[in-house]
């Protein structure tokens, strides 16, 4: 199991109560473990302000992109890319946070702290990275945050072709059990890419409804060190 940090310094009020026109609800505290599993139980996560100094943005969109387990689209093109692809958990965290936070990347967001902060949720045992690997060389990922039946993603990168993508694939097929119809898959917000592959929009007020079933189920064994 997860080890439970100390409690966070800071609050972030009650979600209801944020505004119902702006997805950003908070600016400051902190990155400490405690911060983090507190921001996400309530449904926000955090993203740097982009500018050197600032503090901390916190977000809680007010449509949120989701993936339906039952609904991800696989391409006959992704199936035969997955073919030459295996597929790994949590062997590789920090090469998968330090890729997908390559400053080369364009619309980069993730800087040193916020590496820094995911490393240590994942030495805990809340942040957890799916690989793909190919001739044992790692060739994508993803990474993201997982608190009983929610998994809120964070970023994914890719060196070969749907690599990425068939880690998204892996993931949906490790939280597709029993706790399926209950377990959120979260992707913050829906793009056109991300449309593509079966991701929708639900307004706050029915994610913040979700969250709550979700994070009251087990982990998926796939992320259970027990």
């Amino acid at each position: 199991m997860p080890l439970e940090p100390p409690p966070s310094a800071w609050s972030f009020g009650d979600p209801q109560g944020y505004d119902a026109l702006d997805d950003l609800v908070g600016i400051g505290a902190d990155l400490e473990p405690g911060t983090l599993l507190a921001a996400y139980r309530r449904g926000l996560f955090p993203m740097p302000s982009g500018h050197p100094g600032d503090p901390m943005y916190w977000f809680c969109p007010v449509h949120r992109g989701v993936l339906p387990l039952d609904g991800l689209h696989v391409s006959r093109s992704l199936r035969r890319s997955m073919r030459d692809l295996e597929i790994r958990v949590d062997t590789a965290f920090d090469e998968v946070i330090a890729a997908c936070a390559d400053p080369r990347r364009p619309q980069g967001w993730i800087d040193r702290d916020i590496r820094a902060a995911y490393c240590e949720l994942h030495r805990l045992g809340w942040a957890h990275s799916v690989e793909a690997w190919q001739d044992d060389r790692l060739v994508g990922g993803l990474y993201g945050v997982a608190i009983g039946g929610l998994f809120a993603g964070e970023s994914m990168f890719h060196r070969v072709t749907d690599a990425s993508k068939a880690c998204l694939v892996a993931l949906v097929g490790m939280l597709r059990d029993e706790h399926a119809a209950d377990r959120v898959l979260d992707v913050q917000w829906r793009t056109d890419h991300l449309a593509s592959l079966g991701v929708v929009e639900i307004d706050r007020a029915a994610y913040l409804a979700r969250l709550r079933r979700a994070t009251e189920l087990p982990l998926p064994v796939a992320f259970d060190r027990g």
